[in-house]
């Protein structure tokens, strides 16, 4: 009987010859359902190859394993994010929904039932004369505040970030009145505007001149709120052009002054493109606080005298609780969220455009 020498017992394992590495082998566990992929076919071409791929892609996706894993993924998202969006629903959009609908009716909180009037609030509106008085006012307190505020905050950011001495110091009293209430700012600079008492009084004196009513008289009053807001928004928009100037990279600046450029030059044409989105976001949040501005306008001047320093957050205030025309003032804050979101849409658009022209 002759024993072939190659043979081996059953159950026997093969052992690799020593110095040679077992070839790795994937354990599929029992009742796994994952198929190992076919080769691609040789000589394809790269479309072929691609177009493969891609169906492997969708033969993954399409696999009870991954349709569990993305319906859990899912339903932990909603469950996170439903409290926030909640929120917001039922404070934000629902109000603003509300509003607009309350445009359309006549109003006055006593009737249980208001009355449709369809369009006739938005017509009584643009036909009065002091509506276009209000909408100026409130294009030009928001433009010269929004526009202050950021050029002071860029010449005090570049000022602050320069290293002067007792720049902590200077941090904190710059950004104290953004801490303080509106009414508080109102009080303050009613003071300030007393022509009898106040520092106008002592400043128009050094010159020989006499402080104006800058309150009590149609050609001053809106001057005198857009002062106060714009102090108290200064130190809030210095702050953040401090902190985005630091982060700016200087081996730029480097570059820049190895090139001859300084002072000014530097300024102009390094600093203010570097800080276009924090400049971009200033003047949106800014346009959008100062339109709702109400506490200053109110402890100064209360719209007066007449309309000469009222806006369309104030006319609003005044529609619905002094003369109780709730459709009409629900009209005039529709007019108002409608100016707001143009506004944005074409300062977003513009952002864009120069984003793409760089």
């Amino acid at each position: 009987m002759t024993m072939d020498v190659g043979a081996r017992p059953a159950g026997e394992t093969t052992t690799p010859p020593r110095g040679t590495a077992a070839p790795a082998v994937d354990p599929v566990a029992p009742g796994d359902a994952r198929i190992a992929p076919e080769p691609l076919p040789q000589g394809a071409t790269d479309a072929e190859r691609l177009a493969a791929l891609r169906e492997r892609a969708a033969t993954r996706r399409r696999s009870p394993q991954r349709r569990r894993r993305t319906r859990r993924a899912a339903i932990l998202f909603l469950a996170l994010i439903a409290p926030n969006l909640l929120a917001i629903l039922v404070f934000s959009y629902y109000p603003a929904i509300y509003n607009i609908g309350l445009s359309f009716f006549d109003w006055d909180f006593v009737e249980p039932v208001p009355e449709f009037v369809g369009t006739e609030n938005y017509t009584s509106l643009f036909t009065d004369p002091e509506f276009g008085q209000v909408l100026l006012n409130t294009l030009v307190f928001s433009a010269v505040s929004v526009i202050g505020s950021i050029a002071g905050g860029l010449l005090l950011g570049s000022l602050l970030a320069t290293k002067v001495p007792f720049t902590g110091f200077a941090q904190t009293m710059a950004f104290a009145p953004h801490m303080l209430p509106g009414a508080a700012v109102g009080i303050l600079w009613l003071f300030m505007f007393d022509p009898n008492y106040g520092l106008s009084r002592w400043l128009f004196s050094l010159f020989g001149l006499t402080s104006p009513d800058w309150t009590t008289t149609s050609d001053w009053s809106l001057w005198a709120i857009t002062i106060a807001y714009t102090w108290q928004r200064l130190g809030f928009v210095t702050v953040i052009c401090y902190t985005a100037i630091l982060d700016l990279p200087g081996d730029v600046y480097e570059a820049a002054a190895l090139d001859g450029a300084s002072g000014w030059s530097l300024f102009r044409h390094m600093t203010l493109p570097l800080l276009r989105p924090i400049t971009f976001f200033l003047s949106i949040t800014g346009i959008i606080s100062a339109a709702q501005t109400f506490d200053i306008i109110s402890i100064m001047t209360g719209g007066g005298p007449g309309t000469s320093s009222s806006t369309l957050s104030w006319m609003v205030y005044e529609e619905a609780f002094k003369n109780f025309d709730i459709g009409r003032a629900s009209a005039a804050a529709t007019v108002l969220l409608v100016i707001l979101l143009v506004i944005t849409w074409v300062q977003v658009r513009y952002s864009q455009k120069q984003g793409a022209d760089a």
